[in-house]
């Protein structure tokens, strides 16, 4: 964690291993503009000094995007970096809307610091900037981290909840291997009036249940692969006014570009597979999301 002076110099450089990190062809256009509603645009791909990486420029991604239908992304944070980043960027271009957040698997290392408090406190701060309209992403992850975590991750989620009420805006969820545990809380707490679960990754059943709550479900790039039946089945049964669509880039790059970088550009990819799913006019269906994603994030 480091203290930005100028939030703009910030950059988390995701290791190339043994990935392809070239960005793919861009797409065909939508024949009505759509947003991304959650993405991590300060990950640039492959190591510091590597000449192959793919690494775009805040700037190259919003052209890009632009090009093919994108009018307009939400840059999600996940720290107190990141959320200054994201609150940084949104500030700075029109097209950008920004969510801050302590990720549910960075609560822990907080905690541990005894820096928890002081944590959520700079995402508050954060969060009464004008151009940030959502806390994200929150909630809590049984996955990566293990029981003796969940405390500090409840603890923090709960803060994030009341945030989001407090400053009147969306919340964006995270959301792994605990789907009874954040559908529980948010029921015992009260849930933000504007709540979305980012990257879904409940069935059909859940989603039935988040759109009788009146929550948002936003589907990424996994929606398109060959194992994720549950996640299609989740799409067939959430009501059109109530379904998002994200890339969380640099992550989930859909069929069939796994395993290159995500990014928002390439978006249109899983919209088009989620209106053949649907068996929806594809402009009816941008048409939809846009207004979706405005009114949970209002204009950009």
């Amino acid at each position: 964690m480091s203290d930005l002076g100028d939030p703009s110099t910030y950059v988390r450089v995701r290791e190339k291993g043994t990935r392809d990190v070239t960005y793919p062809a861009a797409p065909e256009p939508l024949p009505v503009p759509v947003y991304d509603n959650h993405t991590h645009l300060e990950i640039q791909d492959g190591a510091s000094g590597d000449a192959d990486a793919g690494s775009l420029t805040l700037d190259d991604h919003l052209a890009l995007a632009r090009a093919v239908g994108v009018a307009g992304v939400v840059q999600a944070g996940g720290d107190i970096d990141s959320s200054r980043w994201s609150a940084w960027a949104a500030a700075s271009h029109p097209r950008v809307l920004a969510a801050v957040a302590i990720h549910p698997n960075e609560a822990p290392v907080y905690a541990e610091r005894g820096m928890l408090d002081d944590a959520i406190a700079v995402i508050d701060d954060l969060a009464a900037q004008p151009r940030v309209r959502a806390i994200g992403e929150t909630g809590l992850d049984f996955f990566r981290t293990g029981e003796n975590g969940f405390p500090a991750q409840i603890e923090s989620f709960e803060a994030h909840i009341a945030l989001a009420k407090k400053h009147a805006i969306a919340m964006q969820i995270h959301d792994r291997d605990a789907h009874d545990t954040v559908l529980e809380t948010l029921a015992r707490v009260g849930a933000p009036e504007k709540t979305v679960f980012h990257c879904f990754s409940g069935d059909e059943a859940m989603a039935r249940l988040a759109a009788d709550r009146g929550y948002w479900v936003s589907f990424a790039g996994n929606v398109t692969f060959k194992s994720a039946q549950n996640l299609r089945d989740a799409l067939a049964v959430t009501p059109l006014e109530r379904v998002l669509v994200e890339t969380d880039a640099p992550f989930l790059t859909p069929t069939p570009l796994r395993g290159r970088p995500n990014a928002p550009y390439l978006i249109p990819v899983t919209v088009r597979f989620m209106a053949a799913e649907l068996g929806i006019d594809l402009a009816e269906f941008c048409t939809q999301l846009a207004a979706n994603t405005r009114e949970v994030y209002g204009e950009f």
